[in-house]
């Protein structure tokens, strides 16, 4: 008879292979429509007379609700399962994208594209799929599993920034939102694939480890040097990666390059970040974490400033988006894996939802100042040097990380 708690796992169909590969369609879909809005600024802000700092709030909304909304979703996940909290993130999600095609005004694209898909994304975004993960697969495909899935991610940004460009050719681009808006909704039957029951967790150490309730998470959470260091480091990953999945296109245009060109640098993100995801997954489990996000934030950091140093041409467009691709998600591995270290993984969405947030202020203010610099200066030049310098600053702040269980778990009797 077994004492403690069991592992909690997929039951009948669910198998691991199951989990992994509906939760990896989870998130080609939910982060492909979201990586390529910035393909629709142009054609917005022209129908409307707006400028980019109007359509630039509107997503700065977006990446703020959807960091602030992570933890509560994630509260919700590992208390009642991830099922229900997905379902409704997908309906909120595919009925912002929907309305943002008709938007005419300022409030309107802030409620569709602001509101409804940053709400809608923190529940049913790939952060829920990677805690499933860490819930439903055992021990050995945990680590490789958190690469998958952000792989995955990024695979829906390669898919969708050719089909952003074509759609909108063919259709226009109001109806290319409608078609991703219907796209979202396959998220509700995928989801059944990652239910999980009420409370369930695998322990990150022995099995006779008792769960902590919500505030004592917390507590210790908000007290622990490291978990607070991998925070704050986790903000320059969402600075530059909004900032530029936002104005990249915008900004190749303003250097004489096409429509294509853009949609073929944000794509070439995506394919590399495939290779980049599964190979920090892959190290994860294999050498100290905290010098992966290290070296992804120096490396980060040293192509944004080679870029800017060149002349901009198809060429180093896509060289630029080949390397940064292979750095752009792969800080999520290591992240979510240092947050099990840690903690274990009964509250494991609520905690990687706070880091999600840093990530998210992140977020809003590479996309909000991006817009507001443009406008005031003409060029994105100090955002790409912020870039540089939050890029080293997060590579050196990831270094003290000690890689061993808080306190209370690493005391608990074995």
């Amino acid at each position: 008879m077994t004492t403690g708690p069991v592992a909690a796992r997929p039951a009948s169909w669910r198998t691991p292979a199951v989990v992994l590969a509906c939760g990896c369609l989870i998130a080609v879909i939910t982060f492909g429509p979201r990586s390529v809005l910035g393909f629709f600024q142009n054609p917005i802000i022209q129908l409307n007379g707006w400028g980019r700092d109007v359509f630039s709030l509107a997503l700065a909304i977006q990446n703020i609700l959807w960091g602030a909304g992570q933890p509560f979703a994630g509260a919700l996940a590992d208390r009642y399962g991830a099922v229900k909290v997905m379902w409704v993130g997908a309906l909120m999600y595919a009925l912002g994208l929907a309305l943002m095609a008709s938007a005419t005004t300022p409030g309107m694209l802030n409620v569709s594209a602001g509101v409804l898909v940053g709400l809608g994304l923190s529940g049913c975004s790939f952060s829920l799929v990677l805690a499933s993960f860490g819930k439903l697969l055992p021990e050995e495909w945990r680590s490789i599993g958190f690469g998958l899935g952000t792989a995955a991610g990024s695979f829906g940004q390669f898919l969708f920034s050719p089909l952003a460009v074509a759609l909108s050719g063919i259709y226009g681009w109001q109806n290319a939102l409608i078609i991703f808006s219907v796209g979202v909704l396959l998220v509700l039957p995928l989801a059944l694939a990652l239910a999980s029951p009420k409370g369930s967790a695998l322990p990150a150490t022995s099995g006779s480890v008792p769960a902590q309730t919500l505030r004592e998470q917390l507590v210790q959470a908000m007290g622990h040097r490291s978990y607070i260091l991998l925070v704050l480091g986790f903000f320059t990953c969402g600075f530059q990666l909004q900032f530029i999945t936002v104005h990249m296109p915008a900004y190749l245009i303003d250097r004489g390059l096409s429509a294509e060109v853009g949609g073929w640098t944000i794509a070439v993100i995506g394919l590399f970040n495939i290779v980049g995801s599964i190979t920090a997954g892959w190290l994860g489990s294999r050498m100290p974490k905290r010098y992966i996000l290290a070296g992804i934030y120096f490396i980060r950091a040293a192509a944004v400033l080679a870029f800017i140093s060149f002349p901009v041409t198809p060429v180093t467009a896509l060289t630029f988006g080949a390397v940064m691709g292979f750095m752009w998600l792969s800080t999520v591995p290591p992240t979510n894996g240092l947050v099990v270290v840690m903690f274990g993984t009964h509250w494991l969405a609520m905690l990687t939802g706070f880091a999600f947030f840093s990530h998210q202020v992140g977020g809003f203010l590479g996309v909000l100042l991006g817009g507001i610099v443009f406008e005031r200066t003409g060029s994105y030049d100090l955002i790409w040097y912020l870039s540089v310098l939050f890029g080293v600053l997060s590579a050196l702040i990831n270094l003290p990380i000690v890689e061993k269980p808080a306190p209370r778990l690493a005391a608990a009797p074995a």
